[in-house]
């Protein structure tokens, strides 16, 4: 469903890294709306494939028709042809096998059919005046700024998703980032902007199903949301018992008001797992609910107050600064969690456990 550039610009880089590109390259203007043009180095498609990729509920990635092992981020087949019937769309493709690529265009659903151009191995799909078919849905698009936050949002949870290729983003020539390939610990420390020896790894396993990523300590959060990440085999997701089950194990070591920082990456066995039941591809449904949330809540509450981010530093603003000693009780046992706590005068504070 293509309800705003991001959308837009989310599927078309998620087909990118279906095809197997190793290096992206992606610009927008005025938030996606004059334009979106995303470049990769993957398999590239022939003319038969363009002319089928354009078409209507038309897939070359299932390989299952009961929609279970579903292994790619788009499988659909909607993307396309949504962006081409509200858009103008140019897809130019070309093979390792083909001398030449070839381009296919669609105007407000006229589809222009395949003919030869010029252009390297990889996809280069370009989108223009975004909803000019629909000139109802234009009208009730933000601004460009928040076009372009929204953008951005969608291209760092890629970025996590993907930190085996090579990603450049620029909105209205501003370079958002330009991110070579990476491991995935350089890779998260880069987009959650921090550095790699303050990040808490996580790994743990309940049955089938594997918790791993990396975590700031509680005296790194946010006023929103956005700094929490979340990948479900490698699929970016935005699932609301996930966003619940973090805020909980969170919840005895940061004060209410506040969200941790972190990217998590889920391992689910893909008969476990429906991700068909959202129009963005965005919630999923779990066989076992109970299980993943009993796995993200014991798997953060182990980490939260352990390694190097959760000792909290702090510089002074008025006053002197003491580490004073501060205690929470999780499941019956006590943990000492290292807080700065500014004082007006020079004596230490006795914290004791409700």
């Amino acid at each position: 469903m293509i309800e705003r550039p991001a959308a837009a610009l989310k599927e078309l880089v998620e087909n990118a890294i279906d095809a197997g590109a190793t290096r992206l390259v992606v610009a927008l203007r005025a938030g996606g709306t004059d334009r979106i043009d995303v470049t990769d180095n993957g398999c590239g498609m022939t003319p038969e494939e363009l002319d089928m990729a354009v078409q209507r509920h038309c897939t070359s990635k299932l390989q299952d028709e009961r929609l279970v092992q579903i292994r790619t981020l788009g499988f659909r087949g909607e993307a396309l042809p949504s962006i081409g019937a509200s858009a103008r769309l140019s897809i130019t493709s070309r093979t390792a096998e083909s001398d030449t690529a070839w381009c296919i265009r669609v105007d407000g659903g006229v589809i222009t059919p395949p003919h030869p151009s010029s252009g390297p191995v990889g996809t280069r799909i370009v989108v223009t005046d975004l909803f000019f078919a629909t000139p109802a849905r234009r009208k009730f698009l933000k601004s460009p700024r928040v076009e372009n936050s929204h953008a951005e949002s969608v291209m760092r949870r890629l970025a996590l998703s993907a930190p085996h290729c090579a990603m450049r983003v620029t909105l209205d020539d501003k370079v958002l980032f330009d991110l070579p390939e990476q491991s995935p610990i350089a890779r998260t420390a880069t987009v959650l902007e921090t550095t790699p020896d303050t990040l808490i790894p996580l790994d743990e396993q309940r049955g089938h199903i594997r918790l791993s990523g990396f975590a700031c300590g509680p005296a790194k959060t946010k006023a929103t949301g956005s700094g929490q990440f979340i990948m479900v085999n490698h699929r970016p997701v935005t699932d609301p018992m996930l966003r619940t089950a973090i805020r909980v194990a969170y919840r005895p070591v940061i004060e209410r008001g506040r969200f941790p920082v972190m990217a998590l990456h889920l391992k689910v066995p893909l008969e476990r797992l429906d991700v068909n039941v959202h129009p963005a591809k965005t919630e999923l449904r779990f066989a076992d609910e109970a299980e993943v949330r009993a796995l993200v809540i014991g798997g953060l509450g182990r980490h939260s107050v352990t390694g190097p981010a959760a000792e909290a530093e702090s510089t002074p603003a008025l006053g002197h600064v003491h580490r004073v000693p501060q205690f929470l009780i999780r499941r019956g046992q006590t943990f000492l969690l290292n807080c700065p706590l500014s004082m007006s005068s020079g004596q230490s504070q006795q914290h004791r456990c409700p």
